[in-house]
């Protein structure tokens, strides 16, 4: 089994309740083992502004699926919860799952790269991943606390607390 982190956010159609379905997703996968969640966090969008805030949350899975085998799954989960991939980069959406550490691996393909590549700058992945695991070391050799505690929280709040696994 392999430890995976999965940052979700949404901020179309009920976010809180596309952020509670996918976190229940996450657990029914095959192969793998829903740990823990973070609470739900509201946070500002990146990008355009002109959009709903998001809800945020990391899940904390155990898995022996292959990391494009759990992208693909994190993909087909989206879709099948009403997400359309389009070009637009930070835009709104139902369903956002981002692979975010498999284990201690550095992987960097055409259709994925782990750890996830704005992880260290984002408040509303660094804090719910720091609420759930504190004393996670990155596979570059940062630690997580350092990272969380210099990171400014720009507004984040939890919203409500993680839901039961």
């Amino acid at each position: 089994m392999t430890l995976a982190f999965v940052a979700i956010g949404a901020n179309l159609n009920d976010p809180q309740d596309q952020v509670r379905r996918a976190i229940a997703a996450l657990g029914a996968l095959p192969g793998t083992t829903l740990l823990g969640c973070s609470s739900l966090y509201g946070s500002k969008p990146m990008g355009q502004q002109d959009q709903p805030d998001y809800i945020n949350a990391v899940a904390q899975l155990a898995t022996t699926l292959a990391p494009l085998t759990l992208l693909d799954e994190l993909q087909r989960i989206e879709r099948e919860q009403g997400r359309v991939r389009k070009d637009e980069r930070w835009g709104p959406r139902t369903l956002d799952l981002d692979l975010l550490l498999f284990g201690d691996q550095i992987i960097e393909s055409p259709r994925l790269t782990v750890p996830h590549y704005g992880m260290k700058q984002r408040e509303f992945v660094l804090l719910p991943l720091y609420e759930i695991v504190p004393d996670l070391r990155l596979p570059c050799g940062s630690a997580l606390r350092e990272l969380a505690l210099q990171c400014p929280p720009n507004g984040l709040q939890i919203i409500a607390p993680a839901p039961s696994v």
